[in-house]
């Protein structure tokens, strides 16, 4: 399988990310294809969809053995469960599947066609393989049982960002940063309340710490932005 797109964003690294799709709907992404796949024939019809499915590569990982089991670190990184029954991608194939919401679909840009979607999970870069229409009456089962990823599991976190930070942002950036805090970026091991934490962001490095079920933005460090 070859690559047929990338996807850029404001995350140019794993930490920070939604983990998983839909949980920033504000986070804003490019779909930008390889040459060989910028026929726009291929698209025909594709507006006619509110979502999509991306099929896209995790990173690469280097030669290693699989292990059937794994640690997630949302569950606190202390329980093992089997690598068929979490979303880990340390898998035999490092293959990822996202929803993602289209925004527009862009025949004249000069890297067209282009897709803006919405709630990816994919930090900037990241390889896609392959995309298809998402269909509700086929695809959704909102009241299926998820085990101890449940919604009851991922109630938000309240978020503080002091105006010079804000400022920093556009209000999609602004909205999307948001959400991905609210959910507590950390690991489920790490809850040290004094301890300041980081990622990349929009260009920035956004620090921040998480105390009594608020995380609190202390600054912004201006870096190298990888949004295409």
């Amino acid at each position: 399988m070859n690559p047929i797109a990338h996807i850029y964003n404001d995350f140019p690294t794993k930490f920070g990310l939604p983990r998983q799709s839909g949980m920033s709907e504000n986070l804003i992404s490019r779909i930008i294809m390889e040459k060989e796949y910028r026929n726009p024939d291929a698209f025909r019809g594709i507006e006619e969809f509110e979502y999509l499915w991306l099929i896209w590569l995790f990173e690469p990982m280097g030669k290693r053995a699989w292990s059937p089991t794994v640690r997630p670190p949302k569950l606190g990184g202390n329980r093992r469960m089997g690598v068929f029954a979490t979303r880990s991608p340390n898998r035999p194939n490092p293959i990822g599947l996202t929803r993602v919401r289209l925004i527009s679909f862009d025949l004249t840009d000069a890297d067209g066609p282009v897709l803006t979607v919405s709630g990816a999970d994919l930090m900037s870069g990241t390889a896609i393989i392959d995309i298809k229409p998402y269909l509700p009456f086929a695809d959704s089962a909102p009241n299926a049982a998820a085990g101890e990823y449940g919604p009851d599991k991922q109630e938000p976190l309240a978020v503080e960002i002091p105006n010079a930070v804000s400022n920093l942002f556009d209000e999609n950036q602004l909205a999307a940063l948001r959400e991905a805090l609210s959910y507590d970026p950390r690991p489920g091991y790490q809850t040290d309340e004094n301890r300041c934490y980081g990622f990349a962001y929009g260009g920035y490095d956004i620090r921040f710490r998480v105390s009594r079920q608020t995380v609190t933005v202390l600054d912004a460090v201006k870096v190298n932005n990888s949004l295409n």
